[in-house]
């Protein structure tokens, strides 16, 4: 699907390039990027993506779920890719019955970038 609204919010300079990078190739528009849970809030906010792929551990007071909590509040039905180098997030996820009826799936790093087009296409 691509042409669909994404915005990307990870810590690691070097993967919120390689990821923002790859969905421009593969013909997603790449509307914002953050790189803490309170600028991605305020970005949320400001850009209504469709998409958003959400790292799990951001610096500052909030992590990824927080965030990804505050911002399903606001939109129900937005769509939520959450990545992370801990296995253990899923079943967080899992576990939390907020995400029973959301559109939230868990990627565990390191993650191919076709695995990620993929996800995207299916969520």
């Amino acid at each position: 699907m691509p042409n669909r609204k994404v915005m990307i919010v990870e810590d690691e300079h070097d993967v919120l390039l390689l990821y923002k990078d790859y969905l421009k190739i593969k013909g997603y528009s790449v509307i914002a990027t953050s790189t803490t849970a309170d600028e991605a809030l305020l970005d949320y906010k400001k850009y209504k993506p469709d998409l958003l792929i959400m790292d799990y551990r951001l610096p500052g007071k909030k992590n990824g779920i927080e965030a990804v909590k505050e911002i399903l509040n606001q939109n129900p039905s937005v769509r939520v890719l959450i990545v992370s180098a801990f296995e253990n997030v899923k079943a967080e996820i899992a576990c939390d019955k907020f995400f029973s009826d959301k559109n939230v799936v868990v990627m565990i790093k390191p993650l191919k970038l076709t695995k990620l087009v993929n996800c995207i296409q299916n969520i």
